[in-house]
């Protein structure tokens, strides 16, 4: 009879798949075996692999002088998880024990439990300054050349530092953003969101229950911001699952539908407009093929290789890669000029991506107005907007390493069009 699995089993069994399969996290954790770990042991899993991946530079960089050859893939994360671990304050004595055993469940790495003790051990002996002066994780090589280029070496340096550091929980709410910063302990950003200092249970903090506010990291939470008032206005939110821009939408008062493929993802948006008492139409369709008439504003947060959500993500370099971005750049223009048939002469469309790349953002909006002379870039408005943040031409490129000692924010793009012309009579 097998001995149950442990986080740390599962963990190791997790991390593997993503780098040698490339398998994104969320596929990994809804395996069987995840759900067989209670909520506590789940957790504790999947912060070792979040963790690992995250400060992979950093762990390498300490075991190359340890090791003559790298090992096979199985053990080299099975010493990358315990280093890390034996680094960010894991019992010395409790991390080499367990990664040894680890090593002797599988037959293939058995033979090599000589080696694991050895190595780790000498870990041990590392001082914690090493750690902190240790590279960071850098960039898969198909993008860090075209962010160098895009930006500088240096600024890329600076958006792997950021990615190095556990990015804050960001908090959108209904209303009353200070208020709520207070109660909940958090930080009031500048752009109206709130960061919270403290970790531990979400649902467990005030407002949670009453549904007066939901996590939004706070440069996803701008785009809906630069439509500015959106009382009463018809708003089409595209791509919209699960929920967070539409949420916002409500919250101010926009009579708002929100249309997505998944239903999965649709289901979601369900629960948590159900949570925050908020309403909005919810639509599972297509959005190159939905016809619903003309609207006053429309909001595409268009399908993306998800690129400035890396700090959150660390899995996504091991899963993304040049391979399909021709592909989603495609998607992107077909959505773009399938969402101006659905705007009214005089309306708003916020375009944006969570995407680093300048094909998936600022490219797209030249693109755009190469092909169509019924469409303007408006300057972007919005509270807390700091110049830095406006690109050239006109949109907002927000990037990891923005305000860096609080935290950070996730990597966007996003720009305000106004289709010409006098609006059409209601």
């Amino acid at each position: 009879m097998h001995a149950p699995a442990s986080p740390r089993l599962v963990a190791l069994d997790g991390l593997s798949q993503i780098i040698g399969e490339g398998r994104m996290m969320s596929d990994v954790i809804s395996d069987p075996v995840w759900q067989d770990l209670t909520a506590p042991e789940r957790a504790a899993a999947q912060r070792l692999v979040t963790e690992t991946l995250r400060y992979l530079g950093r762990a390498d960089h300490l075991l190359a002088p340890n090791l003559q050859r790298q090992p096979p893939l199985r053990v080299m994360n099975l010493l990358r998880m315990a280093t890390v671990e034996l680094m960010t304050g894991g019992a010395a004595h409790g991390v080499v024990n367990e990664a040894v055993k680890l090593a002797g469940r599988n037959k293939k790495t058995a033979p090599m439990k000589g080696l694991v003790n050895a190595v780790l051990r000498k870990i041990t002996a590392i001082e914690p300054e090493a750690w902190d002066k240790a590279p960071d994780t850098m960039l898969p090589k198909w993008l860090r050349p075209k962010l160098a280029k895009a930006w500088s070496k240096p600024v890329v340096a600076q958006i792997e530092r950021a990615h190095a550091v556990p990015p804050p929980v960001d908090l959108s709410v209904k209303s009353d953003a200070a208020g709520w910063a207070d109660k909940l302990g958090g930080t009031l950003l500048p752009t109206g969101s709130i960061r919270l200092t403290a970790r531990g249970q979400l649902s467990a903090l005030p407002g949670f229950d009453t549904g007066d506010w939901w996590v939004q990291d706070a440069a996803a939470a701008l785009p809906v911001q630069l439509l500015g008032d959106v009382t009463s206005k018809r708003v089409l939110d595209i791509c919209a699952a699960p929920g967070g821009k539409t949420m916002q939408l409500a919250a101010g008062g926009a009579d708002v539908t929100a249309l997505d493929i998944s239903g999965p993802r649709m289901a979601r948006m369900t629960e948590n407009l159900t949570r925050t008492k908020l309403t909005a139409k919810t639509v599972i369709g297509d959005a190159l093929t939905y016809e619903d008439g003309l609207f006053d504003a429309i909001l595409l947060d268009a399908p993306c290789s998800a690129t400035g959500t890396i700090r959150r993500h660390p899995d996504l370099p091991y899963v993304k890669t040049q391979t399909g971005i021709d592909d989603l750049v495609a998607l992107q223009r077909a959505l773009l000029a399938r969402s101006l048939e659905h705007l009214q002469p005089d309306g708003m469309l916020i375009y944006c991506t969570c995407s680093l790349l300048r094909e998936e953002g600022e490219d797209q909006i030249k693109w755009l107005l190469s092909q169509r002379d019924d469409i303007e870039v408006l300057p972007p408005v919005a509270t807390g907007l700091e110049p830095d943040w406006i690109s050239p031409s006109g949109g907002v490129r927000l990037r990891p390493d923005y305000w860096a000692d609080a935290g950070g924010m996730d990597g966007f793009y996003m720009s305000v069009l106004r289709r010409k012309g006098k609006a059409l009579p209601a």
